[in-house]
């Protein structure tokens, strides 16, 4: 228990020296193993030439570049203006059509942040005009984008079966009912917030037909057609996750190619942009593994284990620390990297309690979306912040996150005491 004390105390301070998260865990991982002296330098490296070679790693890059094509063909804006002629007569009115659009593009672009800052620009500017409250229009983007990495397909999904050693494709089931009940829950809290007239005091309802609405539609079906194209390979037995998303950048470039976006500079933008986010993503995950490595060497997971068995803490009891633990970590780490640095550890010991690492991959996922809207450091909080037209304060998005956070945490509660929530539709299709 020493060496895993001074595992993550080591870690916490390279990380409060503002080093890079992939440096500071492969940092770690060397005094780990140094400390432990049972792991060589060759060793190290076959550790990392093995994970760059990784055929499901290969999916990450796929999924952003899917995404980033998707965000550049203009398919957002049309699907936020086919939600909204449906969703308005809600109460709260088009701060539904935020969620709902922010849950159909998490269906196809894989990245929390990718889904607020594209939803964000095409929302913002009619919600505004329209004189809806700013805080809870920052909020619901903010809040709405974590989807992306709940509802499938997820890079943060895959990044967790490799590490963990779950299937991807049950984790893609695994996500797609609880991402209904987040989104219904947040559309619940927005509905709570219209009684209560802290929505919208100057807002308009546009009178459409009901054959322009079904006429609209006809924008939504490029993300349902994206959506089976990837899914529908998966449950098919037709492709991998990664041919699945091979499968998906070829149908977002075919969709561009209908929208007339499809262009070289279109392209080489979004490969460019894809490139960035997957060196950073990836070189994160290598290290990941190089650290696991060691602490399985070293005896931490086992260690831990034993630990809280003597502490006498029921697996729920245990659940409930590890949730008060992921909240305060949010509050410090970027989404992947508290899940990279921790899965090494924690997901052995849930194993050993008796819970399926499967449910764990949701119910970490879950505490992933809290870390992107938990202040000071949730990016999609900054990306809610740097779309928005006035010059307000970051203050206004905090506070406007909050009932949807809350509604996430009822969540987390649902899903600690019923996993079925996670588990059904996977043990139905597998």
């Amino acid at each position: 228990m020493l060496l895993g004390a001074l595992y993550f105390g080591g870690l916490v301070l390279f990380l409060m020296a503002g080093i890079h998260v992939a440096s500071a865990i492969f940092m770690t991982a060397v005094v780990s193993d140094w400390m432990s002296m049972q792991v060589l330098p060759s060793m190290i490296g076959n550790t990392m030439w093995s994970t760059m070679n990784e055929f499901l790693l290969v999916a990450i890059p796929l999924f952003i570049l899917l995404g980033e094509i998707l965000t550049r063909s203009g398919v957002a804006d049309r699907m936020y203006k086919a939600l909204a002629a449906w969703l308005q007569w809600l109460p709260g009115g088009l701060l539904h059509t935020n969620i709902a659009t922010c849950a159909l593009f998490a269906a196809t672009s894989g990245s929390s942040v990718a889904t607020s800052a594209t939803v964000g620009t095409v929302a913002l500017p009619t919600l505004q005009r329209l004189g809806y409250r700013e805080r809870l229009v920052l909020g619901s983007i903010a809040a709405g984008g974590t989807l992306g990495i709940l509802i499938p397909p997820s890079i943060n999904m895959v990044v967790y079966g490799a590490l963990a050693e779950v299937s991807v494709g049950k984790l893609f089931a695994a996500g797609i009912i609880p991402g209904i009940i987040v989104l219904a829950l947040m559309m619940v809290v927005i509905i709570i917030m219209a009684l209560l007239g802290k929505v919208a005091p100057n807002s308009e309802k546009l009178a459409i037909s009901l054959a322009m609405r079904l006429k609209l539609l006809i924008d939504v079906l490029p993300v349902v057609f994206i959506f089976g194209l990837v899914m529908g390979g998966i449950y098919l037995g037709i492709a991998t996750p990664t041919e699945a998303a091979a499968l998906g950048v070829v149908g977002a470039m075919a969709i561009a190619a209908a929208n007339r976006t499809l262009s070289v500079a279109m392209l080489h933008a979004a490969f460019l942009s894809a490139l960035r986010t997957t060196a950073m993503v990836v070189l994160v995950v290598t290290t990941a593994f190089v650290l696991n490595f060691s602490l399985s060497l070293a005896g931490i997971p086992q260690a831990l284990s034993e630990y809280i068995g003597q502490l006498g803490w029921s697996p729920t009891a245990t659940i409930w620390v590890l949730v008060v633990f992921y909240l305060i970590l949010g509050c410090f780490l970027e989404a992947i990297a508290m899940m990279v640095t921790t899965v090494g550890v924690v997901v052995p010991l849930i194993v050993s309690l008796g819970f399926d690492p499967l449910w764990f991959g949701i119910f970490m996922t879950m505490m992933m979306e809290l870390a992107l809207i938990t202040p000071p450091v949730g990016l999609n909080l900054f990306v809610a912040q740097n779309i928005r037209l006035s010059r307000g304060g970051i203050s206004d998005v905090y506070i406007g996150v909050l009932p949807f956070a809350f509604a996430m945490m009822v969540f987390v509660t649902l899903l600690i005491y019923f996993p079925g929530i996670a588990l059904w539709l996977p043990n139905q299709l597998f």
